[in-house]
């Protein structure tokens, strides 16, 4: 695995899928405040709890101006399936294909079971890394408050 991308560090370019079958680019960090949330696998109980959690307390992230966005080495479907049963409105990107690119770009991929370690990088609205996060496992969950105290520092 690589490093965990470090604040000051300039968006590499990558490329992730929406749900709507677009694309989510290094492009698309400019001009705002943006939260990448890196989880595991849709359905599983820990990332569930997290999104659930981070919905919540939608209100205070965009009293933050930062949009929050989840993303996954899951399929797009998957990810529209595990959004809509949880019923959240954060809108879910899939690095599935090719497996993994864009999390490896940005030290958030965990190769040993091929998914995306739970982590979270704060973008600001010059593409620059602001804040990263990487949980001491896949199995603990960041806080809403963590992130919110990151971008109010």
């Amino acid at each position: 695995m690589s490093d965990l991308i470090e604040p000051g560090a300039p968006a590499p370019e990558f490329s992730l899928a929406t749900e709507d079958g677009g694309t989510f680019t290094n492009e698309d960090l400019k001009g705002q405040t943006t939260v990448l949330v890196f989880y595991p696998f849709a359905f599983s109980p820990v990332c569930t709890d997290q999104l659930q959690i981070y919905e919540e307390v939608a209100d205070e992230f965009a009293k933050r101006d930062a949009k929050l966005y989840a993303v996954s080495t899951d399929a797009t479907w998957s990810q529209t399936a595990f959004r809509e049963k949880l019923g959240v409105s954060i809108p879910q990107l899939s690095d599935f294909e090719p497996k993994g690119a864009t999390s490896k770009q940005l030290g958030t991929y965990f190769a040993p079971a091929g998914m995306t370690n739970r982590a979270i990088v704060v973008f600001g609205p010059d593409a620059t890394v602001r804040w990263s996060y990487l949980a001491p496992s896949p199995g603990d969950l960041p806080g809403a408050n963590l992130i919110l105290e990151a971008l109010d520092s």
